[in-house]
């Protein structure tokens, strides 16, 4: 049996990674002209850093890393990265980047990997482009980022889309919240799945974001509503959240906010934001973000307050319009293989996309192909190969089926 990529991946051919590039491009374009720069991580890194970055309470962290050790006697526990935050800021603090002056801006594309169960958008090992600034800790920051994304999906196409934001408030005014949340759950724990049990230990926060039925029943009772909708955020933070609202307001980026919003992940305070599709059924988000001033700290770097987010390529993929394959310049049809291929060459080295064909086939096949992929056929044949010194091709026009003599090299 002839051996087939692991499930929750996927092989992506012409077509296909004909879009993939039309995404990377758009981003890579918006990206510089917000003066953001790329910044490539390994897609390894110390199994330490996603337990102590990402959160032991994460259901990543828990279930989901694909975790291995290497070595001799001295065995290193490594993981693939199931996101790309904590990889840059391992980057930032090992290269001093905070000795440079703010904000520090990065952008990235590349590959993840989690063990979940694959379904519609999301693999085992799947894509994401981001963006992380770090240095700022104005809501000005905030609002520049959330932009950025609304302005990246808008550059693809996407239209019917929905930003939500909410604030989980420092370590401080989370800690209440926290402590409210518990208290109101305390009775009912029971009725709860195996994860928000864990959950209530580990970080109350996470049980809000579960996607099991039966809780979200549950945190949906209006006891409960009112305990999650309290004000728990302290004045510093709301006038932060307040902020980041008139900034968003001025520049014109539509938001509601979700007080169940909590994230995913252990390190997210104060602002936190989603950017949902209403073509993607309920698992809807596109764009996921926030803020996480604590993290570099946490990483033993200097205290500097960061925000960003993570768009996941297979999604973006399923909801934009697909790059159409552009034409060859020209397509040589000869039966002297040796010279088409030199001929291709020079059209190349001119800036023209040209192709022939390999194999010497009869004219007819060649010309079939040439229709397919090129706009001109170039003809070369003995009396073309006498003027080919000069310059001189004999070219069909494979739209008009009009032929003539032009000089083009």
């Amino acid at each position: 049996m002839a051996i087939k990529a692991q499930r929750g991946t996927k092989d992506i051919f012409a077509d296909e990674a004909l879009t993939w590039q039309k995404i990377i491009e758009t981003a890579g374009e918006l990206f510089r002209c917000a003066n953001y720069s790329r910044i490539i991580t390994p897609v390894f890194e110390a199994t330490e850093l996603f337990a102590r970055g990402v959160g032991g309470s994460t259901d990543i962290v828990n279930k989901e890393m694909y975790t291995f050790s290497v070595g001799g006697e001295d065995k290193t526990s490594i993981t693939l990265r199931p996101e790309n935050t904590a990889g840059i800021v391992r980057a930032y603090i090992e290269h001093n980047i905070s000795r440079q002056s703010p904000p520090q801006k990065f952008w990235y594309f590349g590959p993840m990997f989690r063990y979940e169960r694959p379904q519609a958008g999301r693999q085992r090992q799947f894509n994401q482009i981001g963006a992380e600034l770090f240095g700022v800790k104005e809501a000005s920051a905030d609002a520049e980022v959330i932009s950025l994304a609304a302005d990246f999906l808008k550059k693809l196409g996407l239209k019917d889309l929905e930003v939500e934001i909410n604030s989980l408030g420092c370590k401080d005014c989370r800690e209440a919240y926290r402590s409210s949340i518990k208290e109101a759950v305390k009775a009912n724990l029971d009725e709860l799945c195996d994860d928000c049990k864990m959950r209530y230990e580990k970080n109350p926060l996470r049980m809000l974001d579960c996607k099991n039925e039966g809780c979200q029943k549950f945190f949906d009772t209006p006891a409960i509503q009112e305990v999650i909708k309290a004000d728990y955020i302290c004045d510093e933070c709301t006038s932060h959240f307040e902020d980041l609202k008139k900034y968003l307001n001025e520049l014109e980026v539509k938001y509601s906010v979700n007080k169940l919003l909590v994230r995913g992940l252990d390190y997210y305070n104060r602002s936190v934001f989603e950017i949902k599709s209403n073509d993607l059924g309920s698992q809807n988000a596109v764009c996921g973000g926030g803020r996480y001033d604590g993290l570099v700290e946490m990483l033993d770097g200097p205290p500097t307050p960061a925000v960003g987010w993570a768009m996941g390529v297979e999604r973006l993929y399923s909801l934009i319009d697909k790059a159409e394959p552009q034409k060859l310049d020209y397509f040589i049809v000869s039966d002297n293989a040796a010279e088409a291929l030199k001929l291709a060459q020079k059209l190349r080295d001119r800036g023209y996309c040209a192709d022939f064909d390999m194999q010497s086939r009869k004219w007819g096949k060649q010309l079939d192909k040439a229709s397919k992929v090129a706009k001109y056929a170039v003809i070369l044949g003995e009396d073309e190969l006498k003027d080919l010194p000069e310059g001189v091709l004999t070219v069909k026009n494979l739209t008009t089926g009009e032929q003539k003599k032009e000089e083009i090299l």
